[in-house]
C-alpha cells in the first residue's frame, strides 16, 4: 500500500532539552534515514512567540531515530512518504491520497492538539491508523476521560481540576495528593515534587501547573501501590492485551517519590546508563492480572479507542487496580535501551519492531476495510 507516515520531529531550541540521535550504523535500529536527517532543518517559524519556556516542551515529540525506525518498518512492506504534521500537511495529503496515513503526529498547542492532523485525514476522507479527533481529545484531557471511566464504574482516582488557585479552599481530596497539568502526555509537568502531603506544597504546585503550563491543574488522590503500564492491540473481539509491564520505583535514586516522573523517564534514564525500572511481563497473580487486563479493555472500549492504545494502571490501598491514564498515541521509540514500554511489551509477546509497526497498519487496514 500507498503509506503516508504523519509525525512531529523534536525542535532544537536554544535553552530546551533536545533528544541526541547517535547516527553511527551500529546498532542498526539507531540507522537513520538520509531523508529524515534533512528534517533537521524544519524550523519553528510563526510558532516560535507562543513556545513557554518548560524544558519538557516537546517531550511527546520523536527523534530522528524513531521516525527513522517506523519508516524503515513500513518499508517492508508499503511504499512510504513522510509527512510532517505541520501547516502545508493538508495540501500535502490532498495531492498524495495516500491509501493509508500511519499517525505519530503529537501536535502543538492547545488541549485537542493531538487531534488536529486526524481531523483533516476525515476532512480528506483518507484512513489512518489509531483513534479518531474525539478519543484522542478525550484521553488528552484527564478530567473528561476520567469522568467517562467512573460513569461506567471503571475505577479512577478521585480528583478535582483547578484553574485558579483561589479553589483550593473548597478541595474535597486529602493529602497525599498528585499534581499535574490538565492537558499533558509523556510525563510533561509530573516531576518528584508533584507528590505532595502539605497544603503549602500542594498550593505551589498548583502555582506551578498554572504559570508554566497555562492550563488547569488536576490534582488527584496519590495511590500507593504497584504501577503497569498496559499494551493493548486490536478492535472489537479482536482486542489483545500484551505482556503487562510493571514500573519498579525500587530502581530509582534513594529517597525519591515513587512516580514515573520525568525525572525518571528522561532524566534518570538514559539509553547509555538505562534503569532497570520495567520488569515484563510482570509478576502476577492471574487474579490481579485479570483485573488489570479487564479494566484496560473496557477502558479501551468506553472510550472508543481504536487499533491500540497503552493504559498506565496503579494499585490503591485495597490492591485494587485503577485508571491512571490512556494513552492512544503511544510512545514506540524502537532502541531496547530506551525503555520504551509499548515495544517492550510487544518484544515479551515475541514480536520484532518491524512486525509491531506493521500490524498497527494491519488492524486499521482491516477495521478501513483496505484488506
Amino acid at each position: 500500500m500507498k503509506v503516508a507516515l504523519v509525525y512531529n520531529l523534536k525542535k532544537e531550541v536554544p535553552g530546551q532539552q533536545v533528544t541526541v540521535v547517535d547516527e553511527s550504523p551500529e546498532p542498526p535500529s539507531q540507522v537513520v534515514d538520509e531523508e529524515v536527517l534533512t528534517l533537521r532543518q524544519s524550523r519553528i517559524g510563526s510558532l516560535a512567540a507562543q513556545i513557554p519556556q518548560n524544558n519538557d516542551f516537546y517531550a511527546e515529540w520523536d527523534t530522528l531515530e524513531t521516525i527513522s525506525a517506523v519508516k524503515k518498518a513500513l518499508q517492508e512492506r508499503h511504499n512510504v512518504t513522510l509527512i510532517e504534521a505541520n501547516e502545508g500537511a493538508f495540501r500535502k495529503f490532498q495531492q498524495l491520497r495516500p491509501d493509508i496515513v500511519f499517525n505519530l503526529s503529537e501536535g502543538l498547542l492547545g488541549p485537542t492538539r493531538e487531534s488536529q492532523i486526524p481531523a483533516i485525514l476525515e476532512m480528506l476522507d483518507l484512513p489512518y491508523t489509531g483513534s479518531d479527533p474525539l478519543t484522542l481529545g478525550l484521553c488528552l484531557d484527564k478530567s473528561r476521560a476520567k469522568e467517562i471511566l467512573s460513569f461506567h464504574n471503571i475505577p479512577t482516582p478521585q480528583f478535582a481540576v483547578l484553574t485558579d488557585l483561589k479553589e483550593l479552599d473548597g478541595l474535597n481530596l486529602s493529602l497525599p495528593v498528585v499534581v499535574k497539568p490538565l492537558h499533558e502526555g509523556s510525563s510533561k509537568g509530573i516531576y518528584n515534587t508533584s507528590v505532595v502531603n502539605t497544603v503549602e506544597d500542594l498550593s505551589d504546585q498548583v502555582v506551578s501547573v498554572l504559570e508554566i503550563y497555562g492550563q488547569p491543574a488536576l490534582v488527584e488522590d496519590y495511590l500507593p501501590g504497584r504501577e503497569f503500564t498496559v499494551a493493548l492491540l486490536g478492535n472489537g473481539e479482536d482486542l489483545t492485551v500484551l505482556p503487562i509491564v510493571e514500573i519498579r520505583f525500587d530502581s530509582l535514586p534513594p529517597g525519591v517519590k515513587p512516580i514515573y516522573s520525568y525525572e525518571a523517564k528522561w532524566i534518570w534514564d538514559q539509553s547509555a546508563n538505562p534503569l532497570e525500572i520495567f520488569e515484563c511481563p510482570a509478576q502476577l497473580d492471574s487474579i490481579l492480572r485479570n483485573k488489570i487486563e479487564d479494566i484496560c479493555c473496557r477502558s479501551f472500549r468506553v472510550l472508543r479507542c481504536r487499533d491500540w492504545c497503552r493504559i498506565d494502571v496503579r494499585l490503591d490501598k485495597f490492591g485494587n487496580p485503577n485508571i491512571l491514564e490512556l494513552n492512544p498515541l503511544p510512545g514506540i521509540l524502537p532502541n531496547p535501551e530506551d525503555n520504551s514500554c509499548f515495544p517492550k511489551a510487544a518484544r515479551s509477546a515475541g514480536m520484532t519492531y518491524t512486525g509491531l509497526i506493521n500490524s498497527v497498519v494491519d488492524i486499521a487496514a482491516k477495521r478501513c476495510g483496505l484488506i
